[in-house]
């Protein structure tokens, strides 16, 4: 085989990867009934400084540099609701790719990013 065959093909290889990573990544809006299925007894987290762990209940609890606070969330329409009182609260519309999430707000080019797990123990 050619030198120039085996780079052409090793090149076409590494397109190919690329296209298939992008496609992977590529962030999908979702429905209120999708944003209820993935949230419901689940944590949101940057996995070291905070996460948010939403509970079938409609309970929220932020764990956050050491500290531990309780607040609501629910679904209204098509967007992710959190009310943490005196706090920032708000609604989000979601965004997610495998596991990653982006929590977009109106009027903000700042999405807050995440990874959607299994909420871990604390003690």
């Amino acid at each position: 085989m050619k030198r120039s065959t085996v780079v052409i093909a090793a090149s076409a290889c590494v397109i190919a990867f690329s296209l298939s990573v992008e496609a992977a990544e590529k962030f999908q809006k979702l429905t209120g009934p999708q944003i209820r299925a993935k949230f419901a007894g689940m944590e949101l987290t940057d996995e070291v400084h905070w996460g948010d762990v939403y509970a079938v209940n409609g309970t929220l609890t932020t764990y956050s540099m050491g500290r531990k606070t309780v607040g609501k969330w629910r679904v209204q329409g098509n967007e992710l609701c959190l009310d943490r009182g005196q706090e920032d609260s708000g609604c989000y519309e979601v965004w997610m790719a495998g596991k990653k999430v982006e929590l977009r707000r109106a009027g903000s080019n700042l999405p807050l990013e995440g990874v959607l797990v299994r909420p871990r123990e604390r003690r």
